[in-house]
């Protein structure tokens, strides 16, 4: 099941993409108001929109533009992001392997869609390419061997990160530095987990300008997706519509030499295999 935030209106993805155009079922209208428009509400009725959803009649699907969508999961209540989660970053970086995950937050008013202009911080910005992990059933204390159950979807993201901010005095501030508005779109679509043929195994990427910058697979995490989520649950609870940015590997703009920072007129593309394609431009305050 493929999920989209259409203009602030939550849809259900009925067939692949097509001159810029996906099918789309309006979940309000196709459920007689049984769901709501909301795109973040679903998530705390993720087990029965998904048993209504396996069921409901798609062929009242409507193209939709890809530029008219926002992000999938617009008002999360938490988000996490986790650093150094890729062996080659970490490397890449300067830093030992973790021993734990390394946890911080991006704030929600950074939130964007999967297409349009981004406005460049006044310091060095930088990309960094992630999966995006979507919580759809509340977790507390769950084993490594359940995390994927508690998994409503995965999505593209990008960490977009001012470095000067970030590193501006000890210690690093990771959240500020990576929140300005528009450094964290996502999308374009939420995939469940039981559409891929092996969800802890997919290649991502990003360029700039056409350029190829970035390339991994997810099966190279530290951290695993199911790992992450029973780690931050034995500290806290996950709720249904939360968000985890599970890491970028290596080829961050940072790390190169000398290093490389996003320009006005830049444009970056970002990819997951079996989700999507995230396409922004970065413009001049």
């Amino acid at each position: 099941m493929r999920l989209a935030n259409c203009a602030g209106r939550l849809v259900l993805i009925t067939g692949d993409a097509s001159q810029g155009s996906l099918p789309a079922l309006d979940v309000e209208t196709a459920s007689e108001g049984l769901f709501s428009a909301d795109p973040q509400a679903i998530y705390a009725r993720w087990a029965e929109f998904r048993a209504w959803a396996e069921s409901a009649q798609r062929d009242a699907a409507t193209p939709v533009a890809e530029s008219a969508l926002g992000p999938v999961v617009p008002r999360p209540a938490q988000v996490f992001a986790i650093g150094l989660n890729y062996r080659d970053h970490a490397a890449e970086s300067g830093f030992a392997l973790p021993t734990a995950p390394v946890v911080f937050t991006k704030y929600v008013s950074s939130f964007t869609g999967p297409t349009g202009d981004i406005t460049l911080s006044p310091g060095d910005v930088d990309w960094e390419v992630e999966l995006v992990v979507v919580i759809g059933t509340a977790a507390r204390r769950v084993d490594a061997a359940d995390g994927w159950n508690h998994v409503a979807g995965l999505t593209v993201g990008q960490d977009i990160s001012d470095r000067t901010a970030q590193f501006a005095a000890p210690p690093a501030q990771f959240g500020l530095g990576k929140s300005f508005p528009g450094y964290s779109p996502i999308g374009p679509v939420l995939v469940t987990p039981d559409e891929f043929d092996d969800p802890d195994r997919l290649t991502l990427g990003c360029e700039v300008n056409g350029t190829a910058v970035q390339k991994g697979t997810t099966a190279d995490l530290v951290f695993s997706v199911s790992t992450l989520v029973a780690e931050l649950s034995s500290t806290l609870e996950l709720l249904p519509g939360d968000v985890i940015f599970t890491g970028t590997p290596a080829g961050v703009g940072h790390g190169r030499t000398p290093p490389q920072y996003l320009r006005a007129g830049d444009e970056l593309t970002s990819w997951v295999s079996g989700i999507g394609v995230l396409r922004h431009r970065f413009v001049s305050a």
